[in-house]
């Protein structure tokens, strides 16, 4: 059965507020027994959306659905559950929400609206490069929440300027991500593009992520990993990553454990860390394939004025980056990195390779083949420091090394790696591999 939202009173002139039609359309279909809730050509204004069991959201080409930014239009996720890691970010509503459901689908060639546009600004703190993280001002709801959904389909639908993190899923089982579009500002904090978070099973395929905050990001919150334990059995492959972060990463949230996953076949463009895993809380990160990825990875500047409320880019164009490391103010050990197993990676970059853990957290049993990489001078800046946040280490000055290796077991760089310097970077590339066994205090 097809369930139309204007047959429920929604308008589409992008100023009626349609939270009560779109909602009336979505229980109609689902005590029907479920169908095709249809979003026809026109602009949609709403508060949060609950989707429900059995219930495929379908947005016609033309379609765009569009987030109120008025805290009242959407209930607050804070009041949920409790989360004692800051850096998680819960409080706010949520655009499309989807809890305890099953079968739940989002489909169609229109457009979900987040207005980003409206709650980053310039302010010319940045020294004029137009560089560095734009400020942040008013509510910024998250576009989606989707929590513990059996059988989630996400297909063709183009998420464009997120707030905050585009498509965060918790805790699903059987995931298909398939062919979306996520266009979100480049400068724009904390607009992931997707975020499997304490999630099993989990496709992602054929999708074209451009944003600010990193791209497509295993993890494994702390609320969730006390419902949903662990997140495992991912596969993302042939996707097309832009990010002023990484493109594709594990954590940096690390409360419960991350194994078996594999990225293949992605190409990556302009970001600050190409492939990164972060080791930050405890959870055991392991079996970890990833192979046939390309692209090119570069410094940003940050901004001139440096205080409690400035956002800086973690990562100085690494094209690689393994990190097990404490962070800042908490006695907490992070977990253990082991067996991630990388191949025919080909990078132009402009950082270091790191592969550092700690004496109590070793990263152990990777390696690397068939793969190539070039440090050549891309943006302004050139190398010298290293890169560890979030952390206790920070960002602190030191030689950069093509390789740089603490605190690790059994790392292997095969004969078929190529590592070369860019005439542009021997002055600021050491050309060669440090290992060494530097101590927190």
């Amino acid at each position: 059965m097809t369930f139309t939202i204007t047959d429920f009173g929604a308008v589409g002139d992008g100023k009626t507020l349609n939270t009560a039609a779109i909602q009336n359309a979505i229980d109609a279909c689902t005590a029907a027994g479920g169908g095709r809730v249809t979003v026809p050509a026109g602009k949609f204004l709403s508060g949060t959306i609950l989707l429900k069991s059995n219930v495929e959201l379908h947005l016609e080409p033309g379609a765009e659905l569009i987030s109120s930014l008025d805290p009242a239009d959407m209930p607050d996720l804070m009041g949920s559950f409790e989360d004692d890691n800051r850096d998680t970010g819960w409080e706010g509503g949520c655009f499309l929400l989807a809890r305890h459901a099953e079968n739940v689908t989002i489909s169609g060639f229109g457009c979900i609206d987040g207005r980003g546009r409206e709650v980053f600004y310039e302010d010319d703190d940045d020294g004029g490069s137009h560089e560095s993280p734009l400020k942040v001002r008013g509510y910024r709801p998250r576009m989606s929440f989707l929590e513990d959904v059996q059988n989630l389909t996400v297909k063709d639908v183009t998420f464009r300027d997120a707030a905050f993190w585009t498509l965060h899923m918790a805790g699903c089982r059987n995931v298909l991500i398939d062919g979306i579009r996520i266009e979100n500002n480049e400068r724009g904090p904390n607009n992931d593009g997707i975020d499997p978070d304490c999630c099993q099973n989990v496709i992602i395929r054929g999708c074209v992520i451009r944003c600010a905050d990193d791209a497509i990001v295993v993890k494994t919150t702390a609320p969730m990993t006390k419902k949903y334990g662990p997140c495992c059995n991912i596969l993302i492959s042939n996707c097309i990553l832009r990010s002023h972060s990484s493109a594709l990463k594990i954590g940096t949230e690390t409360w419960g454990d991350i194994h078996h996953v594999t990225m293949s076949d992605c190409i990556l463009s302009d970001c600050t860390r190409g492939i990164g895993i972060w080791s930050r809380d405890g959870g055991r990160v392991h079996d970890i394939m990833i192979h046939h990825i390309s692209g090119n990875t570069r410094r940003y500047r940050d901004r001139v004025r440096q205080d409690s409320e400035v956002v800086v880019w973690w990562g100085k164009g690494d094209a690689l980056f393994l990190s097990a490391t404490p962070r800042a103010g908490v006695e907490r050990l992070p977990g253990v990195i082991e067996s991630v197993f990388l191949d025919n990676l080909h990078f132009v970059c402009e950082g270091a390779i790191m592969i550092a853990g700690e004496d109590a957290c070793p990263i152990r049993n990777v390696s690397i083949r068939d793969s190539s990489f070039l440090w050549k001078q891309q943006g302004s800046l050139v190398p010298d420091c290293l890169d560890e946040q979030p952390s206790k280490r920070g960002v602190y000055p030191h030689e950069v090394p093509m390789v740089y290796i603490r605190s690790a077991e059994a790392i292997s760089l095969e004969d078929n790696v190529s590592l070369r310097i860019d005439d542009s970077m021997k002055p600021y590339i050491r050309e060669a591999v440090i290992s060494e066994q530097v101590f927190l205090k």
